[in-house]
């Protein structure tokens, strides 16, 4: 009888024993990050035309999951690289009393460099960094995480958004995916990845603290896409052109600004949303330049005043103050006074929302907008339209072509020969607005509406706030000349 006891009393403790292994395990395994396979079957389409973005597979997160950044560290850091930006600086700002002497008081060049930050985005060499990285370079160099060295070409620029794309000739290199940017919520853990001072790259952790934040960086440009994910992760000067990742390893945005006194990291940074990058590499490698959708509707945000004046039942939505004649909105019924709610069934509910999602889209693409009118929903199929009113995609020398002439930027020579800082000089006068101002070849044009002139991407600046019609004054000079001209033009049809 005791013997038999004893057995039955260890069986139960076994069983006890197995039992317990297996809750254990379980509630273990509860409390993992399951990981998918995030590896892509296919290299990334960077020309992809529709306004999709192409995700790594999703993981699945659990309730109690313990933070891990280690997966998205492995993803990200051999794709970030470190660019190196050289040009000279030729203005008066360092004059050498000994140099002036001896050689006169002409301009001489001072060698400038600055540094930032890019990230691979495809195997064959493609490298997304921030435009007033490389704004003003001559040559760029751009170094990988394993040291290597290459010299790399820029594709296309795009001001507006701060975005510049760059090549380097090199196969089967690591890169990034893109993630949704749009699904980034405020809260989820996020990595900044930057390389700043050519030290291979650096990872710091932090959170989103808010998306769709405007910060005023880019307020001189005509039509900017000031739309960020705010982090605290920490970015200092260098980090610029940096990857913005996820902890699935997936590309929500480059890092493109701080807001500090010093200049150095002081408790928030601000990053360019991926689906907006994603829309404008493509854009450049396929178009050569930036296809920017204008909907021709001036907003504002819906405030207490504005749901008073207008009677509304909520507060939500953008406001439209006013209708562009002729434009996208007007021509498919939209009017002043109507809340635009969402853009595709994507919601939005303020000026940076609707200008992030504008971005998306390209002149001549449909997009459903949801409205309310007199508290009423209604949905309108908007064609867009380009920035000179009509459907047609803007070709690469567009700005050029709205002037009439082919216009190239001063070298280095033609500056210290000329003795001027920056400006273009026409080189093929065409039928069109220069020469029915008076303009003649070899003018040097130095500012557009009291704007410097120094590259093409300055032209592109001031010229994408104008439209077909408008008039703008122009200032240069001639070759060898005394004095300084002013002219007033207007702006032609660039397609025409």
């Amino acid at each position: 009888m005791k013997t038999k006891a004893i057995f039955w009393n260890v069986l139960i403790t076994v069983i006890t024993a197995i039992l317990t292994i297996i809750i254990y395990s379980s509630i273990k395994d509860d409390n993992k990050l399951v990981m998918q396979d995030t590896k892509d079957k296919n290299p990334t389409n960077l020309t992809d035309d529709t306004n999709k973005v192409h995700y790594a597979s999703m993981p699945v997160f659990s309730e109690g999951v313990t933070t891990d950044f280690t997966i998205a560290a492995e993803k990200s850091v051999n794709a970030v690289v470190h660019v190196t930006s050289k040009y000279n600086l030729e203005n008066n700002y360092y004059r050498n009393p000994i140099y002036d002497l001896f050689f006169g008081n002409g301009n001489y060049n001072q060698p400038v460099m600055s540094f930032g930050s890019g990230v691979i985005v495809s195997d064959d060499g493609y490298i997304v960094t921030n435009y007033h990285v490389i704004e003003k370079s001559e040559q760029i160099e751009v170094i990988l995480n394993d040291r290597r060295s290459f010299s790399a070409d820029i594709v296309g620029t795009d001001p507006n958004s701060d975005i510049a794309l760059l090549r380097i000739k090199e196969k089967d290199l690591p890169y990034v995916s893109f993630g949704n940017s749009d699904d980034a919520k405020i809260g989820e853990w996020v990595l900044a990845v930057g390389n700043p001072f050519n030290l291979t790259s650096t990872v710091t952790a932090g959170i989103v603290s808010a998306k769709a934040r405007s910060i005023n960086t880019m307020r001189e440009q005509g039509f900017s896409l000031e739309s960020y994910i705010q982090t605290d992760a920490a970015v200092n000067r260098g980090n610029s052109g940096g990857a913005l990742v996820n902890l699935r390893g997936e590309l929500i945005g480059i890092n493109s600004a701080i807001i500090s006194p010093s200049g150095s990291y002081t408790g928030y940074s601000f990053a360019i949303p991926a689906n907006t990058v994603k829309k404008v590499i493509a854009d450049l490698i396929k178009y050569g330049e930036v296809q920017r959708a204008v909907l021709g509707v001036n907003i504002g945000d819906v405030n207490k005043d504005i749901a008073e004046k207008l009677n509304l039942d909520k507060i939500e939505g953008v406001y439209i103050s006013g209708v562009t004649e002729k434009g996208a909105a007007e021509i498919a019924g939209i009017r002043k006074d109507d809340i635009i709610l969402s853009i595709n069934d994507v919601a939005v509910n303020s000026m940076t929302e609707l200008t992030e999602q504008m971005g998306k889209y390209r002149p001549g693409e449909k997009v459903n907008i949801t409205i309310k009118r007199d508290n009423k929903r209604k949905q309108i199929d908007v064609i867009l339209r380009n920035i000179q009113g009509s459907t047609d995609i803007v070709k690469p020398d567009q700005f050029e072509t709205m002037l009439g002439a082919d216009l190239q930027r001063l070298s280095s020579n033609d500056k210290k020969r000329l003795g001027l800082d920056y400006g273009l000089m026409v080189l093929k006068l065409k039928d069109g607005a220069l020469k029915d101002a008076g303009i003649k070849e070899n003018f040097i044009i130095t500012q557009i509406q009291g704007e410097k002139m120094n590259t093409i991407d300055d032209l592109k600046k001031v010229l994408s706030r104008f439209k077909v019609g408008d008039d703008i004054e122009i200032e240069g000079t001639y070759p060898g000349g005394r004095y300084i001209y002013i002219f007033k033009v207007e702006i032609l049809d660039g397609n025409k």
